[in-house]
């Protein structure tokens, strides 16, 4: 089983004038001038491009508007750009104001799968950070999924922006929420084969308090992504700073890492943007400067042979 993971970025399906359209990989409708709102569907040719050299079995998405454009997507820009149909897909409501869900995408049948969007801190038997109300866990979702004999949980945590300081504690009561749902799915959670998947937004800044996930991190689970050299490190370029980052992860249970031992995820960035520098490696022909490009993240993909 070849899985792997990717941001999107703002995957919307719009009717303006009662016609279907995708928006582009920007951060709003709105931004740049009206003449961006042509390169709206390179972008989108670009996200299925690299979608479909991942050649992955099973894909988790974030920032995927609905269900509804999950499908448009697919069936009107993924298959008709020659990738393979994914027949298996899945996004339900989650909490992010702008409608931005995680999703899966899958080439082998699902088995249950569960919504995590509306609970709160009191259903996983955990306190509120301060000021943090009775608000819903997770700023979008952690949607478990069962495939084979993997279970996969789709996240994307808070983003640490615009105040890291008040983003860190939604974060970390992510992070134990979803290790709480780990422990009461499994009697022996490090003997079970999951795997997290997704965009956890969690940098950890010298100075900083470390990292929000740790109730997730070693020796709980082991994290896929320090088996790639170090300098391969980063799936995300920060245009104004010139910094790379690497939100996203593969953290995989003790049992899946230790049963495939060999699995080394590849970070695939010939979707990113050419200012991400040439560090990147190739690009997709038609990736500009800045836009258009696929996402502002580059996808991850490992491979568990036999899974």
């Amino acid at each position: 089983m070849r899985v792997a993971t990717f941001n999107v970025q703002n995957l919307r399906l719009r009717h303006p004038g009662g016609d279907a359209r995708l928006d582009g990989a920007r951060d709003a409708a709105s931004e740049g001038p009206p003449a961006a709102d042509a390169l709206d569907a390179v972008d989108r040719r670009l996200t299925a491009a690299v979608i479909g050299d991942l050649r992955a079995d099973v894909v988790a998405l974030q920032e995927v508007f609905d269900a509804g454009t999950l499908d448009h997507f697919h069936d009107t820009v993924l298959v008709p750009g020659g990738v393979a149909p994914y027949p298996h897909r899945v996004c339900l409501p989650g909490n992010d104001g702008r409608g931005l869900d995680v999703a899966v995408m899958s080439r082998l049948p699902f088995g249950a799968v569960a919504s995590h969007a509306g609970l709160r801190p009191a259903d996983f038997g955990l306190d509120a950070p301060e000021g943090f109300g009775d608000q819903p866990v997770f700023r979008r979702d952690c949607l478990v999924v069962e495939i084979g004999r993997l279970t996969l949980l789709a996240c994307h945590f808070k983003a640490p922006w615009p105040d890291a300081g008040a983003s860190w504690p939604v974060r970390r009561l992510e992070a134990e929420a979803v290790r709480r749902i780990l422990e009461a799915r499994f009697a022996d959670p490090g003997g079970a084969l999951w795997l997290v998947a997704g965009d956890l937004n969690d940098p950890d800044p010298a100075g900083g308090p470390g990292r929000a996930i740790a109730p997730l991190e070693a020796p709980f689970s082991v994290d896929l992504t320090r088996r790639m050299p170090r300098e391969e490190r980063w799936t995300f370029h920060d245009p104004e700073s010139g910094g790379r980052f690497l939100p996203d992860v593969l953290l995989a249970s003790p049992r899946l890492a230790a049963d495939f031992a060999q699995a080394v995820p590849v970070a695939v960035r010939e979707g990113l943007s050419r200012d991400a520098g040439r560090r990147a490696g190739p690009r997709l022909r038609e990736v500009g400067e800045h836009r258009p490009h696929a996402s502002d993240h580059a996808a991850l993909v490992v491979d568990f042979p036999g899974l």
